[in-house]
């Protein structure tokens, strides 16, 4: 049986005279070795992408991190450039991707910058420079030329008792790292909340009435799948909804 294959959406960015349509290492990792399936780099065309055709061909949606930020003008904000940097070609195509997922049931995982775009595509908003809010806790990596320093686990979250998260982790907190300077600050209706930090930052969220695996984290399991049991656990729960959903369009199939 041929492992499922999940769509992985992609920054544009320009270097080497080039402009590349990318996903950085560690989620690729992460699915391949942790959910055990195979990532598929998904261009970010926008309309001029065909997204039911992707989803008829994969087993789930992967929605990675990124330094890059939603722009504010799709949740009805100013601009400004606390908001910044932008990715408008990825914004146009991973909220249609995740909308139609959602519809379709394919499995979803939204990490980091996946999170926000969940958030987003689902009709919330997002709040930026959450460390100079009143009583919030500064959730931005450490000063470090040391990618496992920045991604260093270092901060508890409480788990919403029976939530999906919940039945993933088998527990009612779990330690995580933080490398953000946005959030979510109203939650879209569609949304429920399955962990918040100590200082009220929604941390995870499920989509309500999901037809399949829908869940967005804040942290970044994707870094520490090899040695961090919570970590491990969402990609192998993700990497369980694809496979399910594969054997289920595969019965469709052979039933026509």
């Amino acid at each position: 049986m041929r492992q499922p294959l999940v769509a992985i959406t992609s920054d544009v960015r320009a270097f080497e005279n080039y402009t590349w349509h990318a996903a950085p290492d560690q989620y690729l990792k992460a699915a391949y070795e942790a959910a055990g399936v195979i990532p598929l780099i998904v261009p970010s065309f926008g309309e001029g992408l065909d997204i039911d055709a992707i989803l008829d061909g994969v087993d789930g949606v992967l929605v990675t991190g990124s330094k890059s930020n939603v722009h504010p003008s799709l949740y009805g904000v100013e601009p400004t450039e606390a908001h910044e940097p932008y990715d408008p070609a990825r914004d146009a195509t991973s909220l249609p991707l995740i909308r139609r997922a959602i519809e379709r049931g394919v499995p979803l995982l939204a990490i980091c910058r996946g999170i926000q775009e969940l958030n987003v595509a689902l009709g919330g908003t997002l709040a930026t420079e959450i460390q100079e809010l009143d009583g919030r806790m500064d959730h931005r990596a450490p000063q470090s030329e040391q990618q496992a320093e920045r991604f260093a686990i270092r901060h508890p979250v409480r788990i919403k008792p029976g939530s999906c998260l919940a039945n993933v982790m088998q527990a009612d907190t779990v330690q995580v790292n933080s490398v953000h300077r946005q959030a979510i600050d109203r939650p879209a209706a569609q949304l429920d909340i399955e962990a918040v930090a100590e200082d009220g930052t929604i941390e995870a969220v499920s989509v309500k009435n999901a037809r399949g695996f829908a869940v967005g984290v804040q942290w970044h399991p994707e870094y520490w799948v090899k040695s961090d049991n919570p970590s491990r656990k969402i990609f192998a729960a993700f990497g369980d909804a694809a496979r399910a959903h594969k054997a289920s369009r595969e019965r469709l199939q052979a039933a026509e």
